[in-house]
C-alpha cells in the first residue's frame, strides 16, 4: 500500500504517501484518487513526508489530480523532501504544483 493514511471531511481529502511512487503503485493510487476527489471534495493535500520517490508515472498521476481540483477546489502538496522537490524543479511541476 502506496499510502499510509487517508482522510475526508468537510471536503478535504488528505493522503500520506509513502515509499514510491512509481508504475507500480501509481495506477492503485489513480483509483483511491478518482473514489476519493468527487464532487464534494473542494481541497486536496497530498503530503509527502514519508515519500521516497516519484516517476513519471507518478507525475502523471499528480497531473490528473491536478486537472480535476483545478475545476472544484485546490490542491497542494505539503512537506516534500529534497530528493522529490528537484524531481519537480527538472520536470516544470514545481510551477503547475502548489508546493509547501
Amino acid at each position: 500500500m502506496l499510502y499510509t493514511q487517508k482522510t475526508k471531511e468537510n471536503g478535504k481529502v488528505c493522503f500520506a504517501l509513502e515509499g514510491r511512487l512509481d508504475t507500480v503503485t501509481a495506477p492503485d493510487l489513480e483509483k483511491e484518487l478518482k473514489e476519493a476527489l468527487d464532487s464534494s471534495a473542494a481541497e486536496l493535500v497530498l503530503d509527502f513526508t514519508k515519500l521516497d520517490y516519484i516517476s513519471s508515472a507518478g507525475l502523471r498521476v499528480l497531473l490528473a489530480a491536478q486537472k480535476i481540483m483545478a475545476k472544484q477546489g485546490t490542491m497542494k502538496v505539503v512537506h516534500v523532501n529534497e530528493t522529490i522537490m528537484e524531481i519537480f524543479e527538472v520536470t516544470g511541476f514545481s510551477d503547475i504544483l502548489t508546493i509547501e
